[in-house]
C-alpha cells in the first residue's frame, strides 16, 4: 500500500506548530497524533503506531501543539505543560483544519495524547463530537481535563504501564468521569515510560485496533443510504 508521508508546518490559530503528515491509499480515517511538551521516547511510539495505521488505511497528523520557542521555555520552566486549557483549544483548532484540508475533509476522526496531551485530546472530543470517534491515551493525565470528562463521549482507551500505579489510579478516577466508554488497559511489566520496543509495538497494535474497529464503523455507517 502507498503511503504518502511529508513533514510540515501547520498554522494553527496564527501559530506555526510544526509536524507531519502520513496519508494512505483511499483512508478511512485520520488520527492526529497530539504531542503535548514534556514527552520522551515519543517519537518512536508515534512511528510505530503510524505504521499500524497505515497498514489499515488510517491516515496520521502528528503536531507539536506547542511552538519551538514554547517548547524552549517549557524546558526551561516547565510552565506550559501541565496547561490543558491551552492545548485543548490548538487540538480543537487542528481538527478544525483538518475537518476543510483537500486529503481529509470528511474522514472520521480520532485523537491520540500521551501525559497531559492526553487531557487536550478530551477537552477537544468533548468540543468537537461530530469528528472525534476514538480517543487514546498512553501513559497520560486524562485527569487534567476536569469537568469537560463529563461530556467526552468518544470511546476512550487509557493505557498504563502495570507498575506506574500513581498514574494508573488517575487514570481509573478519570475513567468513571469520562462520558463515553472507557477502558483502562495496562501493559505489563510495564513503569511510567512505554520505552521498551517490545511494549510500544504492542501499544501501536492495540492503536491499530481501537482506531480500525471505531473509525471504520462511523464510514459505514456514513455510507449507508
Amino acid at each position: 500500500m502507498t503511503i504518502v508521508r511529508q513533514s510540515r508546518n501547520f498554522d494553527v490559530l496564527g501559530l506555526e506548530l510544526g509536524g507531519d503528515v502520513a496519508v494512505p491509499e483511499s483512508p478511512i480515517g485520520v488520527v492526529v497524533l497530539a504531542r503535548g511538551p514534556g514527552g520522551r521516547d515519543d517519537d518512536e511510539r508515534d512511528l510505530r503506531v503510524s505504521n499500524e495505521l497505515g497498514k489499515v488505511r488510517v491516515a496520521t497528523v502528528r503536531v507539536n501543539l506547542l511552538t519551538t520557542a514554547e517548547q524552549r521555555i517549557d524546558a526551561a520552566t516547565a510552565e506550559l505543560r501541565f496547561d490543558a486549557n491551552l492545548l485543548g483549544v490548538r487540538t480543537i483548532a487542528m481538527i478544525d483544519r483538518l475537518a476543510s484540508d483537500g486529503a481529509t475533509a470528511g474522514l472520521p476522526g480520532g485523537l491520540l495524547g500521551a501525559h497531559s496531551a492526553a487531557a487536550g485530546c478530551l477537552i477537544a472530543a468533548a468540543a468537537r463530537p461530530q469528528w472525534v470517534r476514538a480517543v487514546v491515551s498512553p501513559s497520560g493525565r486524562p485527569d487534567l481535563a476536569g469537568e469537560f470528562l463529563l461530556i467526552a463521549r468518544a470511546p476512550t482507551l487509557l493505557v498504563v504501564g502495570e507498575y506506574d500505579t500513581v498514574l494508573r489510579e488517575r487514570n481509573e478516577v478519570a475513567a468513571d468521569r469520562i462520558a463515553g466508554p472507557t477502558r483502562v488497559a495496562l501493559l505489563d511489566d510495564v513503569g511510567h515510560l512505554i520505552d521498551e520496543p517490545g511494549a510500544q509495538a504492542l501499544l501501536a497494535e492495540m492503536c491499530r485496533d481501537w482506531f480500525r474497529e471505531l473509525l471504520r464503523a462511523r464510514t459505514e455507517a456514513s455510507a449507508q443510504p
